[in-house]
């Protein structure tokens, strides 16, 4: 059909007018989604951001938990306490360098102050569990070091070792103990690491 030429040239003005309504329309409908996503993962960002900032230690302590074995889920604070011979603290978690995982430590009260998991201090109960592939290399690589005079000890896992001066270590199957316990003003002794060992050890 076709249409009269006055008629033909409304109608193209007429498209011609809708067209551009339509796409703004459209650009404007798609603008604040848009907008919304950015604000919504900047508003996640900020919130990250304000949670790090309020509780570092907290926060990075989670981070760890996640990726690591949670030392403080096989000992308790009972046990801790009957080890040292003395009241502790809750146990803390801290990054175990020597041991490639996380420490749960536990406090006396002539801790020194602040206390910090992340090294090793005095009248503390310190318990570190690597678990999976890794573990045997870490367990190998403390016995190592030059500072390490590693004495065999039977009876415990697979096979362990106590370091000469601090702590004993043992290696149970995909697990890597290592318990230290370093009463105030005496000499670690491996009887109380032992009787420690032996209560989380069933649990490994």
């Amino acid at each position: 059909m076709r249409l009269h030429p006055k008629l033909r040239l409304s109608v193209i003005a007429m498209v011609g007018a809708v067209g551009p309504a339509l796409l703004m329309a459209a650009c404007s409908s798609s603008s604040p989604a848009s907008s919304s996503t950015t604000s919504t993962s900047t508003a996640a960002a900020q919130t990250t951001v304000t949670a790090g900032s309020s509780t570092t230690v907290s926060t990075t302590t989670t981070t760890a938990a996640t990726a690591n074995f949670n030392s403080c889920s096989v000992v308790t604070q009972p046990e801790a306490a009957s080890a040292i011979g003395a009241s502790v603290t809750t146990g803390v978690l801290g990054n175990a360098t020597v041991e490639g995982g996380l420490a749960c430590v536990f406090y006396g009260s002539s801790a020194p102050t602040p206390t910090t998991p992340n090294v090793a201090q005095p009248d503390s109960v310190r318990v570190v569990v690597v678990k999976g592939p890794n573990a045997q290399t870490w367990y190998d690589n403390y016995k190592a070091l030059v500072q390490v005079h590693a004495q065999p000890i039977s009876g415990y896992g697979d096979q362990a070792y106590y370091d000469g001066s601090a702590a004993l270590s043992v290696m149970k199957g995909d697990y890597y103990l290592r318990v230290a316990v370093a009463p105030p003003g005496v000499p670690p002794s491996l009887s109380d690491e032992e009787r420690l060992a032996n209560d989380i050890l069933p649990q490994l």
